[in-house]
């Protein structure tokens, strides 16, 4: 029989390398958000893991319901399930800001005096360290800014200059920016509560993708080009 072509050899190779790098990207996704739909805590009625029932608790909903494959909060109480609520908070908090920044550069807009820089991964190298410089001290301002400094997110109503107004972990109202929280009933604070976290987890996944699309060399599939 006649040997098959170098070039379908060569082909061939790449595209299962690229199948394979897709198969541990999901799984490294999916193993490292799977506390991800571990539910968000309500009310703290119980310190100790073997009282804990979590499966009752904001964010087992449908269609999943309470899912915990790894079992992370197996022999958890409640303090380390807080842990990890917040740890996730902040998580979908992140890619939720990553998407949308992704999003808009990959469109071309760019500050005064960026116009240069490319999008992506490619952005990395281009940054001057300056503007690492100034990136950082705007976060650290944003996470002083946004948070009550005594209390949230590690110790919620436990301090001595006085109570926290922070409800959960990762309540960050500063007084300026709760979009009048105080004035929600209960119901309505669960729905904003579960948006969020739905919201964040869609973006966890949604900030991989592209990453994963970029590296892979076909993210215009996913967003048309300019």
């Amino acid at each position: 029989p006649r040997p098959p072509d170098p070039q379908f050899l060569t082909f061939s190779s790449t595209t299962l390398t690229y199948a394979k790098m897709m198969k541990i990207a999901v799984l490294a996704a999916l193993a490292g958000s799977a506390a991800a739909f571990a539910p968000s805590p309500v009310a703290q009625t119980s310190r100790t893991a073997l009282s804990a029932d979590f499966s009752k608790e904001l964010g087992a909903q449908m269609p999943l319901g309470f899912i915990d494959p790894l079992g992370l909060v197996a022999d958890a109480d409640q303090d380390e399930f807080d842990r990890l609520r917040w740890v996730e908070l902040k998580h979908g908090r992140v890619a939720m800001l990553a998407v949308t920044g992704y999003l808009v550069t990959y469109a071309g807009v760019r500050f005064p005096g960026a116009e240069d820089i490319p999008s992506g991964f490619a952005a990395l190298d281009n940054i001057p360290g300056m503007v690492w410089a100034q990136l950082i001290a705007t976060w650290t301002m944003m996470e002083a800014a946004n948070q009550d400094q005594y209390a949230s997110p590690w110790g919620t109503n436990q301090n001595a200059l006085g109570d926290s107004p922070a409800e959960f972990k990762g309540d960050f109202r500063n007084g300026a920016l709760d979009f009048g929280w105080d004035n929600f009933s209960d119901a309505q604070k669960m729905n904003k509560r579960a948006i969020e976290l739905n919201q964040g987890r869609a973006a966890q996944m949604g900030i991989l993708g592209l990453m994963v699309h970029e590296k892979l060399g076909n993210i215009d599939l996913l967003i048309p080009s300019n």
